[in-house]
């Protein structure tokens, strides 16, 4: 291959690749990133067990008082909710997040259908 041959070809890659980027650019979906709920938090230990737990709620359900091993942040999928935690009630809805405190606690479905969250959950490990 002489030179000109080289430089031709060489130009013809560059300008494919550049078109051929150009095209991949516009077609590729692009990143959403949100943040949703942000909270320093002093451990429990240093070891810590971490759960992501799926809690699907029946229409009206309401739990009896109760706490979990530890806290975290809960975010709810589905439905509308009713929370007392720690002696404050708040409702959260679908892509609400929230804190739960660790302390003594109840969650009622009030949406009139069913309702879902992941609880993330810290606690000391065992």
């Amino acid at each position: 291959m002489n030179n000109s041959h080289l430089k031709c070809a060489m130009v013809l890659w560059a300008t494919c690749a550049f078109f051929g980027s150009a095209h991949a650019e516009e077609s590729q979906p692009t990143l959403s990133r949100q943040l949703l709920l942000e909270k320093a938090v002093t451990l429990p230990s240093n070891s810590v067990t971490t759960k992501l737990i799926r809690v699907q709620f029946p229409s009206g359900f309401k739990t009896p008082m109760h706490t979990h091993e530890g806290p975290g942040p809960r975010y709810v999928l589905k439905g509308k909710l009713r929370v007392e935690d720690a002696g404050e009630s708040r409702v959260y809805g679908p892509g609400d997040v929230f804190w739960e405190t660790g302390a003594a606690m109840t969650v009622e479905s009030i949406g009139g259908g069913d309702a879902e969250i992941v609880i993330f959950e810290l606690a000391p490990a065992k």
